[in-house]
């Protein structure tokens, strides 16, 4: 049995039980498809997960440590004097459990009774004492990260705007701009000599979160429900379990009906 895929989860942690949280990838997960959302959270049966990247991991890694240097000493990074962001890393004691997955920070938020969450890669605060959310990203493209202008960008956008409205709940002054901090690996060395060489970059976003209340009561009305959602058009697992299915139980009828033959 995979160690990655659990295809039956328990049911406490399913909507209804007591260790159910709404986090930050679910709800992208109910803009992307509110059928899989349901299957997932309702019937307990999740989308199998791609393995993990740990090149991106150890990115992560690296760039908070290398940001947490300034964390402490109460100076920009030289990346925010680069780009012209008059500001510092977020000094916090919760600083750590907004980073931790499964933890991260969080907001009761009683119309739906959900408790809302996401893990965080930084924060960044201004003179004004605005709070700039921060997410790092890694990649390797031939051309320079510039923009996020690409249809699937929409989903890091999403998140950052369901962290500002997380911190803003939480009492915080949030700025509506906040920041990508790409790592792009280049593929231009003549050789790999083990070591990659990453062209760092800054991407600007100002964020949006007036829809979060509203997806919010969107999903509590498809999780009270007892219908099933329609899927997304553009879901490749909703199409693999449609035509799977299809022809399994084809293949079954045939099987019963080539037994009743005595075949």
């Amino acid at each position: 049995m995979s160690q990655y895929y659990k295809p039956d989860r328990k049911p406490d942690w399913n909507y209804g039980g007591n260790k159910w949280r709404l986090s930050r990838s679910k709800i992208g997960l109910f803009q992307d498809c509110p059928r899989c959302f349901y299957v997932d959270n309702k019937l307990g049966t999740a989308r199998p997960p791609g393995y993990p990247f740990n090149l991106n991991s150890a990115v992560d890694a690296l760039l908070k440590k290398e940001f947490d240097i300034h964390r402490a000493g109460k100076t920009s990074h030289p990346l925010m004097e680069q780009y012209g962001v008059d500001a510092v890393p977020f000094q916090h004691a919760k600083m750590h459990i907004w980073r931790e997955n499964f933890k991260g920070i969080d907001f009761k938020h009683e119309p739906t009774g959900f408790t809302v969450s996401g893990a965080i890669d930084d924060v960044w605060v201004n003179p004004k004492g605005e709070l700039m959310i921060v997410d790092y990203k890694s990649t390797s493209k031939d051309e320079k990260i510039e923009a996020l202008d690409q249809e699937w960008h929409d989903g890091y956008k999403h998140q950052m705007e369901v962290y500002q409205w997380l911190f803003r709940q939480n009492g915080f002054k949030v700025s509506d701009t906040g920041y990508f901090v790409y790592a792009n690996a280049s593929k231009d060395n003549k050789s790999f000599d083990g070591r990659l060489e990453f062209e760092v970059t800054l991407i600007a976003h100002k964020g949006d979160d007036s829809w979060v209340e509203g997806t919010l009561m969107d999903i509590k009305k498809c999780l009270d429900s007892d219908e099933i959602p329609a899927p997304s058009e553009d879901c490749d697992y909703c199409r693999y379990r449609e035509f799977a299915g299809k022809k399994l139980l084809a293949l079954a009828k045939k099987g019963k009906e080539t037994k009743s033959l005595g075949l």
